[in-house]
Protein backbone atom coordinates (compact mmCIF):
# COMPACT_ATOMS: atom_id res chain seq x y z
CA UNK A 1 0.00 0.00 0.00
CA UNK A 2 0.94 3.59 -0.48
CA UNK A 3 -0.06 6.49 0.81
CA UNK A 4 -0.38 9.36 -1.98
CA UNK A 5 0.11 12.75 -1.03
CA UNK A 6 -0.37 15.71 -3.27
CA UNK A 7 -1.21 19.71 -3.25
CA UNK A 8 -3.19 21.30 -5.55
CA UNK A 9 -4.71 24.48 -6.72
CA UNK A 10 -7.91 24.40 -4.90
CA UNK A 11 -10.16 25.32 -8.41
CA UNK A 12 -8.67 21.91 -9.37
CA UNK A 13 -10.29 19.69 -6.62
CA UNK A 14 -14.08 19.10 -7.91
CA UNK A 15 -12.40 17.81 -11.29
CA UNK A 16 -9.20 15.93 -9.45
CA UNK A 17 -12.17 14.71 -7.49
CA UNK A 18 -14.39 13.29 -9.94
CA UNK A 19 -11.20 12.04 -12.32
CA UNK A 20 -10.37 9.41 -9.42
CA UNK A 21 -13.50 8.18 -8.73
CA UNK A 22 -14.03 7.05 -12.11
CA UNK A 23 -10.52 5.34 -11.64
CA UNK A 24 -11.88 3.82 -9.03
CA UNK A 25 -10.72 5.64 -6.13
CA UNK A 26 -12.85 5.08 -3.00
CA UNK A 27 -11.54 7.53 -0.19
CA UNK A 28 -9.54 10.14 0.22
CA UNK A 29 -9.13 13.00 2.77
CA UNK A 30 -9.08 16.95 2.09
CA UNK A 31 -7.68 19.55 3.69
CA UNK A 32 -7.07 23.27 2.98
CA UNK A 33 -3.53 24.33 3.26
CA UNK A 34 -1.47 27.50 2.80
CA UNK A 35 2.06 26.71 1.38
CA UNK A 36 4.96 28.23 -0.96
CA UNK A 37 7.51 26.77 -3.25
CA UNK A 38 9.38 28.65 -6.02
CA UNK A 39 6.54 31.24 -6.71
CA UNK A 40 7.08 32.35 -3.24
CA UNK A 41 4.16 34.09 -2.55
CA UNK A 42 3.48 37.58 -4.42
CA UNK A 43 2.28 41.13 -3.55
CA UNK A 44 -2.19 42.07 -3.61
CA UNK A 45 -3.67 45.56 -2.58
CA UNK A 46 -6.78 45.77 -1.09
CA UNK A 47 -7.98 49.17 -0.11
CA UNK A 48 -5.56 51.17 -1.85
CA UNK A 49 -3.02 49.51 0.54
CA UNK A 50 -0.34 47.25 -0.54
CA UNK A 51 0.45 43.46 1.25
CA UNK A 52 2.78 40.61 0.88
CA UNK A 53 1.23 37.27 0.48
CA UNK A 54 4.16 34.84 1.31
CA UNK A 55 1.72 31.86 1.94
CA UNK A 56 -0.30 30.61 -1.18
CA UNK A 57 -3.69 28.60 -0.65
CA UNK A 58 -3.39 25.08 -1.56
CA UNK A 59 -5.73 21.73 -1.08
CA UNK A 60 -3.71 18.70 0.40
CA UNK A 61 -4.94 15.77 -0.45
CA UNK A 62 -4.13 12.14 1.32
CA UNK A 63 -5.07 8.85 -0.25
CA UNK A 64 -4.24 5.29 0.10
CA UNK A 65 -4.42 2.77 -2.69
CA UNK A 66 -2.82 -0.41 -3.16
CA UNK A 67 0.05 -0.96 -5.31
CA UNK A 68 -1.19 -1.72 -8.25
CA UNK A 69 -2.95 1.35 -8.28
CA UNK A 70 -0.33 3.98 -7.66
CA UNK A 71 0.97 4.75 -11.46
CA UNK A 72 -2.79 5.24 -12.25
CA UNK A 73 -3.75 7.38 -9.63
CA UNK A 74 -0.33 9.90 -10.03
CA UNK A 75 -0.77 10.04 -13.79
CA UNK A 76 -4.77 11.24 -13.15
CA UNK A 77 -3.90 14.02 -10.59
CA UNK A 78 -0.58 14.93 -12.56
CA UNK A 79 -3.46 15.13 -15.87
CA UNK A 80 -6.25 16.79 -14.24
CA UNK A 81 -4.79 19.20 -11.62
CA UNK A 82 -2.04 20.37 -14.74
CA UNK A 83 -2.87 23.98 -15.48
CA UNK A 84 0.56 24.92 -17.11
CA UNK A 85 1.30 27.46 -14.64
CA UNK A 86 3.55 28.04 -11.67
CA UNK A 87 2.01 26.63 -9.08
CA UNK A 88 0.35 23.83 -10.17
CA UNK A 89 1.40 21.58 -6.67
CA UNK A 90 3.03 19.02 -5.86
CA UNK A 91 2.84 14.24 -5.73
CA UNK A 92 4.57 12.34 -2.94
CA UNK A 93 4.24 8.64 -2.66
CA UNK A 94 5.15 7.14 0.97
CA UNK A 95 5.16 3.75 1.97
CA UNK A 96 2.31 2.53 4.23
CA UNK A 97 2.90 -0.41 6.71
CA UNK A 98 -0.84 -1.30 7.62
CA UNK A 99 -4.41 -0.11 7.86
CA UNK A 100 -7.03 -1.08 9.44
CA UNK A 101 -10.60 -0.02 9.30
CA UNK A 102 -11.85 1.00 12.75
CA UNK A 103 -15.57 -0.19 12.18
CA UNK A 104 -14.87 -3.64 11.06
CA UNK A 105 -11.43 -4.52 11.85
CA UNK A 106 -10.68 -5.14 8.48
CA UNK A 107 -6.60 -4.74 7.77
CA UNK A 108 -4.61 -3.93 4.88
CA UNK A 109 -5.97 -3.72 1.12
CA UNK A 110 -9.39 -5.01 2.84
CA UNK A 111 -9.60 -1.94 4.64
CA UNK A 112 -8.97 0.15 1.74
Amino acid sequence: MKLIIAAIKPFKLEEVRAALTEIGVRGMMVTEIKGFGSQSGHTEIYRGAEYAVNFVPKVRLELVVSDQMVDQVVETISKTARTEKIGDGKIFVLNVESAQRVRTGETDDDAL
